[in-house]
């Protein structure tokens, strides 16, 4: 696979460093307070929420460590009867970034439920215990019932500024605050906690990518521009997946250092090393998937990354079928025109040996449960030898 200038990634296991320190060592650790946490705690009444959040200046709900926002209706609806029915909730998280002003750490989905409800945007629905109020949002419900939720306290607790002595310090505390609060609670997906702990230049590029119309319509991903209902109505999108696939594609083009590691550690570890690549190879990058996309698009629109027709699965997209696909477009993307010149040539062509996509040991080519770094080259090596009489 040829490479773009600057795009290394080396991948090796290193040893954990045995550090030895004496008691007095350690204790002189503890007093000069080294990555220790400072915090207070406030509580803020849940009919004032709308009003701080309105102020954006002074409340961040989406820092780039944040999942994507993950609760339907009835969700939200329950956390409304929670308050109703005065039902002890935890904290929520914040991280003081500078002097009275504050990020979300954990608690988004509370907040912006508070929020949507004093602004009318929802009505109930799905209430256990209060079933009379299904179908009412806060201006149609009760006097007695409005005054229950106002009174009612929402606390937290606050990381504050002095906490971290530098910027790098400050980032590593909330990744790593983060990342505990919630391996308690709803589970990270992958590429949730790489947004979380491994943010850079490379991850801010999938999220960007991962908007990418042509992408999300061969993916049956919502696009961008869809209400906020249908695009949490999507799984993948939920779950930050598309964000992987991105991510797949560029950790893909070193596959050959996958073998020994697991698909999720390739991964972490590749985003770790390319959120340091240079601004040049990264913007380089971003045009070769743009025009990979592109090309496959106009190849073999939104069926591309879908399995041959002789395949049950044959209506959905997937992996085994993209990260090939992907790398033999994107390793001869200089033959473009070329393949757009015999697009239906190709598209006929493109499953049509089932003796290649069925092994000599019986194994489908593409079948999922197969992901060695061995099974994920042959089927690079199937779409290259597909693409490979149209270069000539």
């Amino acid at each position: 696979m040829p490479k773009i200038e600057g795009e290394v990634f080396d991948i090796e296991k290193k040893e954990e460093e045995e550090i030895v320190k004496t008691d007095d060592e350690t204790n002189e650790k503890y007093r000069k307070g080294e990555m220790r946490i400072i915090t207070e705690q406030a509580r803020y009444p849940v009919k004032s929420i709308k009003g701080l959040l309105d102020d954006t200046d002074d409340y961040k709900l989406n820092p780039v460590y944040q999942r994507r926002k993950r609760w339907d209706i009835g969700r939200k609806s329950r956390l409304m009867e929670s308050f109703i029915m005065n039902v002890p909730l935890p904290p929520i998280f914040l991280y003081e970034y500078s002097i009275a002003k504050y990020e979300v750490m954990d608690g988004q989905q509370r907040l912006t439920s508070i929020y949507d409800f004093y602004s009318d945007n929802f009505a109930l629905e799905g209430l256990e215990y209060w079933k009379e109020l299904n179908g009412k949002r806060y201006s149609e419900l009760p006097s007695e019932i409005q005054k229950g939720i106002d009174r009612r306290y929402l606390s937290s607790i606050v990381l504050l500024e002095e906490t971290a002595k530098t910027e790098k310090e400050a980032e590593e505390l909330k990744q790593i605050v983060f990342e505990r609060l919630n391996s308690g609670g709803e589970k990270l997906e992958p590429q949730e906690t790489r947004n979380a702990l491994y943010n850079g230049k490379m991850n801010q590029l999938c999220l960007e990518l991962a908007k990418n119309d042509k992408f999300r319509k061969m993916w049956k991903i919502p696009l961008e521009t869809e209400s906020e209902k249908i695009l949490l109505a999507n799984e993948s999108y939920r779950k930050m997946e598309d964000v992987e696939l991105v991510l797949r594609f560029f950790a893909y083009r070193h596959l050959e250092k996958l073998s020994g590691y697991t698909v999720e550690d390739f991964l972490d570890e590749y985003l770790k090393k390319a959120n340091d690549y240079p601004d040049e190879t990264i913007e380089e990058l971003k045009i070769l998937f743009i025009n990979s996309i592109d090309v496959v698009y106009e190849l073999f629109g939104e069926r591309a990354f879908m399995l041959p027709e002789l395949d049950k699965k044959a209506y959905k997209p997937v992996k085994t079928v993209y990260d090939p696909l992907m790398q033999s477009i994107a390793k001869n993307i200089v033959y473009k025109e070329k393949f757009l010149e015999n697009k239906q040539d190709i598209n006929e062509n493109r499953f049509k040996n089932k003796d290649i996509l069925v092994n000599e040991k019986g194994k489908r080519v593409f079948d999922g449960r197969y992901n060695a770094w061995t099974e994920i080259k042959n089927r690079m090596e199937y779409f290259d030898k597909l693409f490979e009489e149209y270069i000539k």
